[in-house]
């Protein structure tokens, strides 16, 4: 349908395409970094050991709580010996525990002053997931102050051809997610929700055929056959990002890119609100990425869907 001029009008998602580009660098003069940034930044030794690994990640989950614990509390939390804990301050740059724990103080006592308040009721089981899931979200919009690494990803997933979407067992939704939007703007996107040897195979022939990144959405509880893709990927050549709850464990150390974000554990099975805020930025990211492509392949699509009448209207 055109204007009067005879012009063609934009879609609501082109129009969203043109005005919606992510720009770089900070846009606020006064730029947080979330407790969660500031413990993966913290953290990021490549030789942690597992047990050190799963002193991190309590920390990470519990810093409001944990950076006030006793070295003989947080081993017992933990499930680790003292002397563990002790290498584990060592191993990520502090002389001991007590100058391990005045830092974690100071990044608690600031994640109190800044997040809800504490005394504040937050009413039933539900309301009270709902409030983790905006602590989650604000802690990513608070990453989102410095998207530089989400525009370079976006640009690099977009020029992967094909692009190959990894998501298996509850992080295929995700995945699916992410394909059926991207398949709008790049044209050939490949989408791999089973594990084992279909997800082998689908692996190798995406790189046969050029492709050079694969972006992989691991939720928790994390497969073990996600793992194993991701591994086949790298050794293929592929390059990984990834999108997960925490950006420490197996999985994260095979990946080449980690975008790290908080997922809701309060009710019975985990909600996604960030880490489905996170594959929108990348979206936006690809689209922006190769603009006149993007219109192209919009413009092309609403000609399709208004032809064969895919959507009721409005």
């Amino acid at each position: 349908m055109g204007d009067k001029g005879g012009a063609p009008v934009p879609s609501p998602q082109q129009a969203r395409a043109q005005a919606s580009s992510i720009t770089s660098g900070k846009t606020a003069p006064e730029t947080e970094v979330s407790p969660t940034s500031q413990l993966r930044a913290l953290f990021d030794r490549p030789r942690l050991s597992p047990g050190q690994r799963r002193i991190a990640q309590y920390l990470i989950e519990h810093i409001t709580e944990a950076a006030f614990l006793s070295i003989t509390d947080l081993a017992e939390r933990v499930g680790v010996s003292q002397p563990s804990v002790t290498r584990f301050a060592a191993a990520v740059g502090f002389s001991g525990y007590p100058s391990l724990r005045e830092k974690l103080q100071s990044i608690a006592l600031g994640t109190l002053a800044g997040g809800p308040v504490a005394a504040e009721e937050h009413g039933n089981e539900l309301q009270a997931a709902v409030d983790a899931e905006i602590d989650n979200l604000e802690n990513l919009r608070r990453d989102f102050a410095a998207p530089d690494q989400v525009i370079d990803i976006g640009r690099r997933l977009s020029r992967s051809t094909p692009l190959t979407l990894l998501g298996l067992r509850i992080s295929a939704s995700l995945a699916e997610y992410f394909a059926y939007a991207a398949r709008r703007v790049h044209p050939d996107v490949r989408l791999v929700t089973r594990g084992g040897s279909v997800a082998y195979d689908a692996l190798l022939q995406s790189r046969e055929a050029g492709g050079t990144w694969v972006l992989a959405f691991s939720m928790p509880r994390h497969a073990q056959e996600t793992l194993t893709a991701v591994r086949v990927a790298r050794s293929a050549g592929l390059k990984v990002a990834l999108i997960t709850d925490l950006a420490l464990g197996p999985i994260a150390d095979e990946a080449d890119v980690v975008f790290a974000t908080g997922t809701g554990s309060r009710l019975v099975f985990d909600s996604y609100a960030a880490p489905g805020v996170m594959a929108a930025a990348l979206l936006q990211a690809m689209t922006d990425a190769d603009p006149e492509r993007t219109q192209a392949r919009l413009e092309e699509y609403e000609q399709i869907s208004d032809q064969h009448q895919f959507f009721l209207r409005d």
